[in-house]
């Protein structure tokens, strides 16, 4: 991916920082720096969403803003910056959306992060797969990317992170039984990516719900404590 890091020279020549504060106003509108990279990440989920990553430009992502093009050029040093910053993005987004009630007991807490990883929070624009299907296609990319690559073991590791500790926390408790909780952590966090996988690559709707159910039946049960 070494051609996209820096951008095309023509696209790069179309970046005048000098005018970014005026650029940001040129909607009609005063934003925060804040506000303006929201806006720039929700114009690249469409603009992924049309072109997918290979054929994506920065004109695509700034037809999708009110928002002057300039301003993502401003913000984003060319269109690997600004993948990685969005790829950061969606992975917050996610990574922030699981509630659980503080009181909540081990085998609750679990299945509400099962569900958040298989079914997703609601989002105001694309739904949950829609937002997958970028999600799987950066994650292929990065195979080839070691930056990137990078970005998702990370999030990977609290993804199965978070469950192992559940699973401690439920053996602690006594609700679980005493079984390798990085083991289990690993084989749960891998049947969501592959249903998931089979989702998005092979147009396998019942795959997030057949998963479920198999992680209920054959995993979650067996970890219940009996007397």
């Amino acid at each position: 991916m070494s051609e996209s890091q820096g951008g095309s020279a023509s696209e790069s020549a179309e970046s005048p920082t000098e005018n970014a504060d005026a650029d940001e106003g040129s909607a009609g509108e005063t934003v925060s720096s804040k506000d303006t990279k929201e806006v720039i990440m929700e114009a690249t989920f469409r603009a992924l969403s049309k072109h997918g990553y290979k054929d994506l430009r920065m004109r695509d992502i700034g037809e999708e803003m009110d928002l002057t093009r300039q301003v993502i050029h401003y913000h984003f040093d060319g269109k690997y910056d600004l993948m990685s910053s969005f790829l950061e993005h969606i992975i917050d987004q996610y990574e922030g959306s699981v509630v659980v009630d503080g009181d909540a007991d081990p085998r609750t807490e679990l299945r509400a992060r099962v569900d958040q990883c298989l079914f997703g929070p609601e989002f105001e624009e694309f739904s949950h797969w829609d937002r997958m299907k970028v999600y799987h296609e950066l994650y292929t990319q990065a195979q080839n990317d070691g930056d990137h690559r990078e970005i998702f073991n990370e999030h990977y590791e609290r993804i199965r992170g978070s469950i192992v500790e559940v699973v401690e926390e439920g053996i602690e408790e006594g609700v679980f039984r005493d079984v390798d909780a990085e083991r289990m952590g690993q084989l749960v966090t891998d049947v969501i990516h592959a249903a998931r996988g089979r989702r998005i690559s092979l147009g396998h709707e019942d795959a997030p719900e057949e998963a479920r159910k198999a992680i209920d039946e054959f995993i979650l049960e067996s970890l219940e404590q009996t007397e």
